[in-house]
C-alpha cells in the first residue's frame, strides 16, 4: 500500500525525470546541469563518471557540439521513496534510442537498457538530483555518447 507522501513524491519526481530527459532530447540538454546538485555525480552507462554540476555541463556540451543526433530516453516502471527529510531514492528504467544525424532513422533495437538509480535532495525546497547511476543491462548497436579523458566508474570511486 501507497501513503499520499510517496505517491506525491513519486509523481513529483517521475515528472521532473521526464522534463530532464525532453531537455536532454529536444534541446540537446542545454539546461540539463540545472536538475543536479552543485556535487552530483553522474555515472553513465559509458561507464564514465561526471563529478560535480559544471562537468555534467561540460558533457551535455560536448554532445551537441558533436553535430546532429537523435535521441530518445524512453522511462518505465518509476518508483520513488524517502531516505530521509529531504532526501530521496529513485529507481526506473531506462531505453535508449539513439543515432547520429537528423530523424528519421531506420528502427532498431534500443542501443541501452539501464536499470537506474537516483539520488536526491531536496535544495531551497526543490529536488535536485545528487546521484544518477546506469546499471547498463543491455547494449548493442549505435556507441553512447561519451565525454573524451572522463574517468572510468571504478576510477573515480
Amino acid at each position: 500500500m501507497m501513503d499520499d507522501d510517496r505517491l506525491a513524491l513519486t509523481r513529483l519526481l517521475e515528472l521532473q525525470l521526464h522534463d530532464y530527459w525532453h531537455e536532454v532530447d529536444f534541446n540537446w540538454g542545454r539546461r540539463a546541469h540545472l536538475f543536479y546538485t552543485e556535487d552530483a555525480r553522474f555515472e553513465g552507462s559509458s561507464g564514465v563518471v561526471y563529478e560535480g554540476r559544471a562537468k555534467i555541463a561540460e558533457f551535455y556540451a560536448y554532445r551537441q557540439a558533436r553535430g546532429a543526433r537523435t535521441a530518445v530516453h524512453a522511462v518505465s516502471n518509476f518508483r520513488a521513496r524517502r531516505t530521509g527529510p529531504d532526501t530521496a531514492e529513485a529507481t526506473w528504467y531506462m531505453q535508449l534510442f539513439a543515432d547520429d544525424g537528423p530523424a528519421p532513422h531506420p528502427s532498431a533495437p534500443p542501443i541501452v537498457l539501464a536499470a537506474m538509480t537516483d539520488e536526491h535532495r531536496q535544495v531551497e525546497g526543490e529536488w535536485l538530483c545528487t546521484r544518477r547511476n546506469f546499471n547498463t543491462l543491455f547494449r548493442g548497436g549505435i556507441p553512447v555518447t561519451a565525454l573524451p579523458g572522463a574517468p572510468k566508474l571504478e576510477e573515480a570511486t
